[in-house]
C-alpha cells in the first residue's frame, strides 16, 4: 500500500475539489482511479538537437518524448548549431521553443564561443534568458577561462554547470572525470561561484562533492539511471551501451547508489542524447556518443530504486522534481497545490503496469537505449501542463 504524500496521490483518494478540478480539465477520473498522480518531472540535462541536427531529434519531438515520459520543465544543452553564445544565437534556439515546445524548455548558454574553450561567450548579454552556462559535451580544459567563467556567473548570479572531462586521460578512465572535478572545486572555493557537475560516474567524483559540501561549497550534482542500474562488464557490443561519460565499475555504482541514498547526489538527469540510427548502428567501438533517456527514466528508476526499498516515491520525486527546480531557481509546489491552482501541472500514472520497453514506441527520433527489453513497472497515462494535456497514453 502506498502512502498518500505531498508528491504522490491515488487518484480515488483525492477529495471532491480535486476531482472536480481534474473533470473540468477534460480527465475522466473514472479511467485513472487506481492510478497515481505524480509532480511534473524536471530534467537538467537534455539535448535537444535544434537548432542544427534536426535529422537527430527536433523540439518537437524531444518535448513529446519529455510529455510522454512525465517531464513537464527540461533544460537545453547549447551543443547546437548556431551554438547559444550570444544574443543573436540564442533567439534562433529561442524562436524554435515558442513554436514547437509542448512542455517548458529553459536553454542553457554556452560558457565559450561554439563551446570550443578558446574565447569566452556573450555572458552578460545573454544571462538574462538562459537557465545557466554550461560547455556541456566537452570539459573546459583551460583552468584560467574556467575561472573567469565562475567569476563572470557568480557576478551574473548564475551558476555554471560542467561536463568534467579531463583529456589528458583515457575517456574510460575515472580520472577523466574526477581529476577535473577537483581541479573545479577549487575554483568554486577562489570564487564563491555555484557549481552544478553533470552526470557523475564514479566513486571518487561521490567524495570530491561530499567533501565540498562539507565544507559550505555551492556544489551540487546529478547521476543518470544508466550509472545506477549497470555495470562496465554488463556492456554489449552495441551503441546503445555507449555514452559519455562510459560506464563505470559494479565499485562505482553501488557508490552512487549510496550517494542517493544519503543526498549527495541532489538530482537524476537523463543526459538524453538522440542519434540518427546509423550513427548508432556501428557496434560500440565505432558509434556515436550519446543515448535517449527522458521515455525510460521514470520507470528504470521506479522498478529499481523504489521497487526494491533503496528508496521510496518521496525521495524518488525529490530528486526528479523538488530538487532540480529549487537548484535552478523554478517553483516548488505539493500536488494539493497544484490541484488546487487554476493551472495545474501534474502527471498520472499506472504504478503497477508491468511491461517491456520497446523503443519503437518512443516518441524521441532517437532510439537507442541501453533499457531496450528491459521489464519495468509504471507508465504514464498523462502530462498535464498549466492546466493542459500535452500527453495522453
Amino acid at each position: 500500500m502506498r502512502k498518500r504524500s505531498d508528491y504522490c496521490i491515488r487518484v480515488k483518494d483525492i477529495d471532491t475539489a480535486a476531482r472536480e478540478r481534474l473533470e473540468s480539465l477534460g480527465v475522466d477520473v473514472s479511467l485513472f482511479s487506481d492510478c497515481y498522480i505524480l509532480p511534473g518531472f524536471a530534467d537538467v540535462h537534455v539535448h535537444l538537437r535544434e537548432p542544427g541536427f534536426l535529422y537527430k531529434e527536433t523540439i518537437a519531438t524531444g518535448t513529446a518524448a519529455a510529455a510522454a515520459g512525465g517531464f513537464t520543465d527540461i533544460f537545453s544543452m547549447p551543443n547546437l548549431n548556431p551554438c547559444p553564445d550570444s544574443r543573436e544565437h540564442l533567439k534562433v534556439q529561442l524562436d524554435a521553443i515558442e513554436r514547437n515546445a509542448l512542455v517548458n524548455v529553459y536553454p542553457y548558454g554556452a560558457i565559450t564561443v561554439n563551446e570550443a574553450g578558446e574565447k569566452m561567450a556573450e555572458l552578460e548579454d545573454i544571462a538574462d534568458d538562459v537557465i545557466a552556462f554550461t560547455d556541456d559535451g566537452r570539459g573546459v580544459a583551460s583552468e584560467e577561462m574556467m575561472l573567469e567563467a565562475m567569476q563572470r556567473a557568480h557576478a551574473l548570479d548564475r551558476i555554471i554547470v560542467a561536463h568534467c572531462e579531463d583529456e589528458n586521460y583515457p575517456k574510460a578512465s575515472s580520472e577523466t572525470e574526477w581529476k577535473q572535478l577537483e581541479r573545479d572545486i577549487e575554483l568554486v572555493r577562489k570564487t564563491g561561484c555555484s557549481y552544478h557537475v553533470c552526470h557523475i560516474s564514479t566513486k571518487e567524483s561521490v567524495e570530491l562533492v561530499k567533501k565540498a559540501r562539507s565544507e559550505g561549497l555551492d556544489v551540487t550534482c546529478e547521476t543518470a539511471p544508466h550509472y545506477l542500474t549497470i555495470s562496465k562488464d554488463e556492456i554489449e557490443d552495441d551503441g546503445r551501451f555507449k555514452m559519455n561519460p562510459p560506464i563505470k565499475s559494479a565499485e562505482d555504482r553501488r557508490a552512487l547508489i549510496e550517494a542517493v541514498k544519503d543526498g549527495t547526489i541532489d538530482m537524476l538527469a537523463t543526459d538524453h542524447a538522440p542519434h540518427s540510427a546509423e550513427e548508432k548502428s556501428k557496434g560500440f567501438a565505432g558509434s556515436a556518443f550519446g543515448i535517449v533517456g527522458m521515455e525510460t527514466a521514470f520507470p528504470v528508476m521506479y522498478t529499481h530504486l523504489v521497487e526494491k526499498g533503496i528508496i521510496d516515491i518521496d525521495e524518488l520525486m525529490k530528486l526528479m522534481y523538488e530538487n532540480p527546480r529549487r537548484r535552478f531557481g523554478l517553483d516548488v509546489r505539493s500536488l494539493s497545490e497544484e490541484l488546487a491552482s487554476d493551472a495545474p501541472t501534474f502527471t498520472v500514472w499506472n504504478l503497477d503496469k508491468e511491461y517491456s520497453i520497446d523503443p519503437d514506441e518512443f516518441l524521441s527520433m532517437g532510439k537507442s537505449t541501453p533499457f531496450k527489453g528491459w521489464s519495468v513497472k509504471g507508465r504514464c497515462m498523462m502530462t498535464v501542463l498549466d492546466g493542459k494535456k500535452v500527453w495522453e497514453r
